[in-house]
């Protein structure tokens, strides 16, 4: 039996398209929701914003410990990804980062 490798970039990107689009959301999707989803498609087809997969690449040597969540919001007309990561600790930090530039903006321990 062949068995598939997994790393934490594919594991980080399934879960953040399984919140981005979750079983049934044409039913149970807000409009607010899905207005902010295809915002979001919108401006990384448009090249304004780098996809998430491209951000990571970018990041993950400058992020202490293993990804436990994703976010993108916009603040202030500047797309933002947020990456909860754990360190080895068992700390908890949130990493800021660009979402046009893949630039680290923040990193604050919680």
């Amino acid at each position: 039996m062949r068995r598939l490798a997994t790393s934490p970039y594919a594991l980080v990107l399934l879960a953040a398209l399984a919140m981005a689009t979750p079983a049934g959301a044409d039913d149970e999707e807000s409009d607010d929701d899905r207005s902010e989803r295809e915002a979001v498609r919108g401006a990384v087809e448009r090249g304004e914003i780098k996809p998430l997969v491209d951000v990571l690449n970018a990041v993950r040597p400058q992020l202490p410990g293993e990804i436990v969540g994703v976010e993108i919001e916009a603040r202030n007309g500047t797309w933002i990804y947020e990456f909860r990561v754990a360190k080895s600790t068992g700390r908890l930090v949130e990493v800021y980062v660009d979402a046009a530039t893949a630039e680290v903006l923040k990193i604050e321990e919680k």
